[in-house]
């Protein structure tokens, strides 16, 4: 019986077959294309395979040396090209020779001849074929000389560099000066030199864009700063004071050149950059509103009232002033803004402080029921000028009030003592000698309200007795010198000495004064609640008393011959000490000891020039005996 072969041994049979035959064939292939590689170069041995050129020259079958002989002949490009170097609008043209453009002909040939020779088996045989069907370029071997290329490109450059400028803005007189910046611009010769050694190579006329750095000043544009400015000064500025009444100050008008002058132009940093800010000069502005915050400040007070005794209710004497202080700072924001905004007439901010006591508090309300304490002293022999200077601070006082718990201060209260305020020249203490001065008389208030103080048994917390004797302060309702008032006055000399005492109860504490210029006596009044205080107090009298020197004669050349007129009275001097004990409801509140030291006090005469024994003109005139 015969085996027959199975169908799996027949396919093997033919693929063996198959893949020897493709094996086959691509020996034969290898071995063809390498029998025409060799036999195809040495056909050509020694000179450049056809289709082959360089920049347009064929050189096909040329010896390396012949071809650089043709290329040398044939390519003028060098000096006949032309090469647009451009920076925006601007042109420049140029032969490649004049950029310093070098053809190394030989090179070029040498690189001509390399072509079907180099790149491996395949790759020689690929640019073999390429160059008989369609021709093949080699590159042109270009050489810059780069000193003739940078001398040309420097040239360039001294026509396109600029620095960058700044933008300006300037006020001159009343007019805004404003200039743009400049962008600052240089040619990068490195980047250029690289884009033109990639035209020339191409040995063809082209263009070529320059490369060109640009440097951004802090400052390009300015001009809606200088539009700002210009609305600023577009009319003169008016600060007023909100909701003012024709007793208010202001407006405040300041002149287009006045806020010239003010004007101040600054660069600041943002997240952006660098930017101009046209604003008022902040020190300037705030000097005027230190200026307008002189006349528009106010401190709140109280309602002034007096005590009603028929009714025992509180009559209104002056109405509550509301305090106000100008908000520098909210007010030169406020400025700035509005101002840049095109705003003339501006608002200065101001805040507002009401008082503690309105015009409708009560009796009820502060605790004022009666009368706690009265004082009166008296200024026989005073002049016109005293008396006046006695009521005009007198009146400060009257219809005040004092908080529980307060200090208080008579100096802040007295203010300004001036002519402008109602006072008058005066004999006053000073250096050492009685002269005349603007307030002679103030202290004879300050004694009042010391006494009605002491006796009424309020603490007090600053006292200073005169520096000697005044008889003023030592006389009673007779006229007389009573010695029992001797260490119970006080001084008070603004700013520097003060009278201060403390109303130490649970109630408010209403003061009153009333100057009797006809009866030459003022008292002082306190209405509040008693708490049931009462004071005991002794006194050492005058003590280790000295003798005034004698009498001072002085020559005044302001009177006429045998003129005399006394200007200082002799004090004796001596020392007081007073001892006060407060009581309240039986038992001690606190003790206190005021000591006063007053040194001897010289009489001062004076007598006209050419005057005839001035003792003896004295002695006739009654003074300084």
């Amino acid at each position: 019986m015969v085996r027959q072969p199975s169908q799996t041994n027949s396919y093997v049979t033919l693929a063996t077959q198959a893949f020897s035959a493709l094996l086959g064939g691509v020996l034969v292939f290898f071995v063809s294309m390498l029998i025409w590689t060799l036999g195809y170069q040495l056909v050509n041995a020694g000179h450049i395979f056809p289709g082959v050129s360089v920049a347009g020259v064929d050189l096909s079958g040329m010896s390396p040396a012949q071809a650089a002989v043709t290329l040398n002949s044939r390519l003028s490009f060098p000096y006949t090209g032309q090469i647009l170097l451009r920076d925006g609008e601007k042109l420049w043209v140029a032969s490649p020779a004049e950029l310093g453009m070098v053809f190394d002909a030989t090179a070029s040939a040498q690189a001509a001849y390399a072509i079907g020779r180099t790149g491996g088996l395949f790759g020689a045989f690929a640019d073999q074929l390429d160059a008989r069907r369609s021709g093949l370029q080699a590159d042109a071997v270009v050489v810059l000389d780069q000193n003739v290329t940078y001398t040309y490109l420097q040239r360039l450059a001294a026509e396109i560099d600029q620095p960058p400028i700044e933008a300006m803005l300037e006020i001159q007189g009343t007019d805004v000066v404003a200039q743009p910046g400049q962008v600052g611009r240089y040619l990068n010769v490195d980047s250029t030199l690289i884009a033109l050694n990639n035209q020339l190579k191409t040995f063809r006329d082209g263009e070529v864009n320059l490369f060109i750095d640009e440097t951004q000043p802090e400052l390009l544009d300015v001009s809606s700063q200088a539009d700002a400015a210009r609305r600023i000064l577009s009319a003169p500025l008016t600060l007023i004071l909100p909701g003012a009444n024709q007793q208010d100050p202001g407006p405040w008008n300041f002149d287009v050149q006045t806020v010239a002058n003010m004007i101040v132009v600054q660069k600041i940093s943002q997240d952006n950059g660098t930017q101009l800010e046209v604003t008022l000069d902040p020190t300037t502005l705030d000097d005027i509103l230190q200026d307008i915050a002189a006349q528009v400040d106010r401190s709140a007070e109280n309602a002034r009232f007096i005590f009603n005794d028929e009714t025992r209710q509180l009559d209104l004497l002056r109405p509550a002033v509301t305090g106000r202080r100008v908000d520098l700072d909210a007010s030169k924001v406020v400025i700035h803004d509005q101002i840049l905004a095109g705003a003339h007439q501006i608002p200065v901010q101001v805040i507002s402080d009401e008082p503690e006591i309105t015009d409708y508090a009560t009796a009820a309300d502060l605790g004022i029921t009666e009368l706690v304490r009265a004082e009166t002293s008296y200024f026989y022999g005073s002049s016109a000028e005293r008396i006046q200077n006695i009521s005009a601070a007198a009146s400060a006082f009257h219809g005040v009030l004092i908080a529980p718990g307060e200090t208080f201060s008579m100096a802040s209260m007295l203010g300004d003592i001036s002519l402008e305020n109602g006072y008058a020249e005066a004999l006053i203490i000073y250096g050492g000698r009685t002269i005349k001065g603007v307030g002679g008389g103030v202290c004879q208030v300050s004694t009042t309200l010391f006494r009605t103080a002491f006796f009424a048994g309020f603490p007090i917390n600053e006292r200073h007795s005169h520096a000697y004797r005044v008889y003023y302060y030592e006389q009673s309702a007779s006229g007389a010198r009573d010695p029992q008032l001797v260490g119970l006055d006080a001084t008070v000399y603004v700013p520097v000495v003060d009278f201060k005492f403390t109303n130490d109860t649970p109630y408010w504490l209403l003061m009153e004064t009333y100057t009797d210029a006809a009866g030459r006596n003022l008292t002082w009044k306190f209405y509040s609640t008693s708490d049931n205080r009462a004071i005991d107090w002794t006194t050492t009298g005058p003590i280790n008393t000295v003798e005034a020197p004698k009498p001072l004669l002085v020559e005044n050349e302001e009177l006429g011959k045998n003129e005399v007129r006394q200007v200082d009275w002799a004090a004796q001097g001596a020392d007081v000490s007073i001892t006060r004990t407060v009581y309240r409801d039986g038992g001690v509140l606190f003790n206190d000891v005021f000591n006063t030291h007053y040194e001897p006090w010289q009489a001062v005469c004076e007598y006209g020039p050419g005057t005839e024994d001035a003792e003896k003109q004295m002695k006739k005139a009654g003074i300084c005996q």
